[in-house]
C-alpha cells in the first residue's frame, strides 16, 4: 500500500506546474478584463450590484471553462499556454460583441440592472463552452 501512495503524487510536481500557470491565466484575464470595461466591476460588486457580479462571473467562468480545456486536451505546457491565450482573446470579444448588441450596456450595469449583467454573464458562458467544445481535439 505505501508504493501505491507513492506513486500516486508522481504527477504532482506537473499538477503544481499546470495549476499555477492557470492561476496566472485567470488572473491575467480578469486584470485585462477590468481594465478593458468601462466601468469597476469590483467596486460595484463590493457595493452589492448583482448586475455587475453577473456579468463579471460569466466572464470568469467563461473563461474558466475552455482554460479547463487546455489544461486536459494540450500536449504539454506550451500548448496549454497557447490556447489558454486564445480563450483570453475570444472571452474578451464576446464582451466586445455583447457591448455593441447593447450600447448601454455600461450604464445598464453601473445603474445595476441585472437583466443586462446577466445577459452579458450568460453570453459570456456560453462562448467559453463552444470556445472548450472546440478545443476536445
Amino acid at each position: 500500500m505505501g508504493r501505491e501512495v507513492f506513486d500516486s503524487f508522481a504527477g504532482f510536481d506537473d499538477f503544481l506546474v499546470y495549476l499555477a500557470v492557470s492561476l496566472a491565466f485567470v488572473a491575467l484575464f480578469v486584470a485585462i478584463y477590468i481594465r478593458l470595461t468601462p466601468y469597476r466591476e469590483l467596486a460595484l460588486i463590493r457595493e452589492g450590484n448583482m448586475a455587475a457580479s453577473f456579468s463579471l462571473s460569466g466572464s470568469l467562468l467563461g473563461f474558466i471553462v475552455p482554460l479547463a480545456a487546455t489544461v486536459r486536451y494540450s500536449v504539454g505546457l506550451a500548448d496549454m499556454a497557447i490556447w489558454a491565450a486564445l480563450a483570453l482573446v475570444v472571452q474578451l470579444c464576446a464582451f466586445v460583441a455583447v457591448k455593441l448588441l447593447v450600447p448601454n450596456l455600461a450604464h445598464d450595469i453601473q445603474a445595476g440592472r441585472t437583466a443586462q449583467g446577466f445577459f452579458l454573464g450568460s453570453v459570456s458562458l456560453g462562448v467559453g463552452l463552444l470556445n472548450a467544445a472546440c478545443m476536445s481535439y
